[in-house]
C-alpha cells in the first residue's frame, strides 16, 4: 500500500505550558477529500497550525509525500506544496483582488496545467468582476473566495481550508461546497475543517472527529451519515 500524501502520526502540541493536542493521527491520500470536525476549542486549528509549521508539534511525526516536515519552518512547508486557506481569510486588505492572487503565485511543483487568474475567475466569476477592488472592500463571501483562489495560485498538492464556510450566507456556502466538489473531481487533495456535516458527508471521502485534542472517531461519509449518535456526541447536532 502506498504512503499517504499527508500522514500525521501521534502529534502533541502545546502553547506554552498548555497542551492542546494529545496524540493526533490522521492521513490523506492523493486525490482524497478528508475532514477534521469537532466543537469549538477542541484542537482543529492547532492541528492545522502544526501541519503548517506555525505552531510546531513537540512530539510525533508529520510526513508529506514521504518527507518529514514536523521540524520545517512554515514557508518551507508551503513551498513543498501545501496551500492554506486560514481561519478568518487573512487576505491583504490594501491590495486589489488581482494583487492578492498574484502576490504569492508560484508553480514550484511544475504543474503542466497550473492555476492562472483566468482559471480562478472561471471557478469564482465574482472575483473577476471585483478584479480591481481592494481586499477590504470585498464581502465576507468574496474574501473567502479570494483566500481559496490565492491558495490555488500556489498550485498546491494539498489544499487545507480552516473553517471553510464560517459566517457565510447560505448561498455563498453552497457556492464554496460546489467549488470544493469541482476541485475534488479534478483530483485535488483537500483537508477541510468545518461544521456542516450534511454538506461534508455529501462531498468528502472520510472524516476525523476530534475531542479535547484527541481523535475520537474516524470513518467514511456513509458511516458518519448513518450514525446520528456519534454526530450528536461529538458535534453537538
Amino acid at each position: 500500500m502506498s504512503e499517504p500524501l499527508l500522514a500525521v502520526d501521534r502529534i502533541e502540541t502545546r502553547y506554552g505550558l498548555s497542551q492542546v493536542l494529545f496524540g493526533i493521527s490522521l492521513a490523506i491520500s492523493a486525490g482524497e477529500m478528508v475532514t477534521l470536525m469537532g466543537r469549538n476549542g477542541m484542537g482543529k486549528t492547532t492541528t492545522v497550525r502544526s501541519i503548517m509549521g506555525l505552531t510546531p508539534a513537540m512530539a510525533g511525526s508529520i510526513r508529506f509525500d514521504g518527507q518529514e516536515i514536523a521540524s520545517l519552518p512554515s514557508f518551507r512547508v508551503a513551498q513543498l506544496g501545501i496551500g492554506l486557506v486560514p481561519e478568518g481569510r487573512q487576505i491583504f486588505p490594501n491590495l486589489t483582488t488581482r494583487e492578492n492572487l498574484v502576490a504569492t503565485a508560484s508553480n514550484r511543483m511544475g504543474s503542466a496545467d497550473p492555476w492562472t487568474l483566468n482559471k480562478v475567475f472561471e471557478l469564482f466569476p465574482r472575483l473577476g468582476e471585483r478584479l480591481n477592488s481592494m481586499g477590504n472592500l470585498l464581502s465576507g463571501g468574496e474574501q473567502q473566495m479570494l483566500a481559496i483562489g490565492r491558495a490555488l495560485m500556489t498550485n498546491p498538492r494539498l489544499l487545507i481550508l480552516d473553517e471553510a464556510t464560517e459566517g457565510l450566507a447560505p448561498l455563498i456556502r453552497a457556492e464554496i461546497w460546489q467549488c470544493l466538489t469541482r476541485l475534488k473531481s479534478a483530483g485535488q487533495s483537500i483537508l477541510v475543517i468545518d461544521k456542516n456535516v450534511e454538506a461534508l458527508t455529501r462531498i468528502a471521502d472520510r472524516h476525523y472527529l476530534i475531542e479535547r485534542g484527541r481523535v475520537v472517531w474516524s470513518g467514511t461519509s456513509a458511516e458518519l451519515a448513518a450514525n446520528p449518535q456519534i454526530q450528536h456526541q461529538y458535534l453537538g447536532i
